[in-house]
């Protein structure tokens, strides 16, 4: 049975929008339709999550197939309950909406039997990989959603203020980590982190004291940590927080279905000079990609200009890591932590208005810990702009 999925009109003009743009790349790499599946690209193309599909044709208007929650008051949009994805073909032929003959899954987000199972039930069809064209829609992000961000990183920073209120000495960094979350929550952040990838994990994020800055995660963050079981290896990991050592902290900002990303540093006690002239090395850093980070301004080359700066300062042992290095200083951030595009050496993305990235060069530095700082940023043409305005001096708890 048809239904309409209510959305209020302001979502549901922003949705049309999201649409549009997904169809845009569409046409672009010759798709047809694709069938969204994935928990973070059906909430972008409903503005609510629901597990079922959303069904884009390359020209019309999406429609939405319902199998959990019930309940729903359908208002606004075309949407069918279903029991299971083999009633998708019936239900648009019955309703009159073509069906073309090649469609894209999110192959990245299926396990090989989902796989299976949908090509079974649309067996005339050609089958491509439609995961492509929603990272693409998705990199660049539309006012309602930069706001929502800017929104997240004015939580996060108000966050931030709290926490050399909440040191106690001879504290561990787990308990600092609890009580961060604890405020975190407060303000109304939503507890969940979430990542792109079936082999990222992460709690509420990351709290990084001292040398347990430089274990190596088998997980694909700028920095690591042993953590506090084998079975969730990265972040905090137990120890009792001391003078001369750094506490890094890069917690949770999502607040409304996005996130902000920001790191920041405090320190207990006094620490080493280099430690000091690896955080300012970092600011330097970022101070330079606001610069030069406008549209057309090549992705790759804002690694390749930080590194220049950390070689000016001989920082090169310690950038993105010690003992195990990351291959990256930075991220597209929204609805996901992790998005597109990776600031790498490789990346063959440029910068595209309205992309919204974090940038985290980070150092470790052995016995001392971790010191940088990370900002997430829109792109502009006036460069890169910061929506975590929290201050990026060492502090003191």
């Amino acid at each position: 049975m048809e239904k309409h999925l209510f959305i209020p009109l302001e979502l549901r003009q922003e949705i049309a929008l999201r649409i549009r743009k997904i169809q845009d790349a569409m046409v672009c790499n010759g798709i047809k339709s694709v069938l969204v599946n994935g928990n973070a690209n059906i909430y972008y193309t409903s503005g609510r999550f629901f597990r079922g599909y959303t069904y884009i044709p390359a020209e019309g208007e999406a429609v939405y197939f319902v199998m959990r929650p019930l309940g729903y008051d359908f208002q606004g949009v075309k949407a069918f309950y279903i029991r299971k994805p083999e009633q998708i073909p019936d239900i648009m032929s019955e309703n009159g909406i073509s069906l073309p003959d090649q469609i894209g899954l999110e192959e990245g987000e299926l396990t090989y039997s989902e796989i299976m199972r949908l090509r079974k039930a649309f067996p005339s069809m050609q089958y491509t990989d439609g995961g492509g064209v929603l990272r693409t829609a998705r990199m660049r992000k539309t006012p309602y959603e930069i706001e929502r961000m800017k929104t997240d990183g004015l939580h996060q920073c108000a966050v931030y203020r709290r926490i050399p209120h909440i040191y106690r000495e001879d504290m561990t960094d787990v308990e600092f980590q609890i009580e961060i979350e604890r405020i975190l929550r407060l303000e109304g952040c939503l507890g969940k982190s979430r990542m792109s990838g079936r082999l990222m994990e992460i709690n509420l994020g990351s709290v990084l004291y001292g040398e347990n800055a430089d274990a190596p995660t088998p997980y694909e963050f700028a920095l690591g940590g042993a953590g506090t079981d084998p079975s969730l290896p990265v972040g905090a990991d137990g120890s009792i927080m001391h003078a001369g050592h750094t506490v890094m902290v890069d917690m949770n900002g999502g607040f409304n279905g996005y996130q902000s990303d920001m790191t920041r540093v405090w320190r207990i006690g006094e620490i080493p000079e280099i430690a000091l002239r690896a955080h300012e090395c970092s600011r330097r850093i970022l101070r330079r990609l606001e610069e030069v980070g406008k549209p057309e301004y090549p992705v790759a080359d804002l690694y390749e200009e930080a590194m220049r700066i950390v070689k000016d300062e001989r920082l090169e042992d310690f950038f993105m890591g010690h003992t195990q290095r990351a291959g990256f200083i930075g991220h597209g951030v929204g609805i996901e932590l992790n998005e597109q595009p990776a600031v790498t050496p490789r990346s063959k993305d440029t910068l595209l208005d309205s992309m919204t990235i974090a940038l985290e060069p980070k150092f470790v530095i052995p016995g001392v810990g971790a010191v940088g700082v990370e900002n997430t940023y829109v792109v502009t043409s006036d460069g890169l702009k910061s929506i975590t305005p929290f201050p990026e001096e060492i502090q003191e708890l």
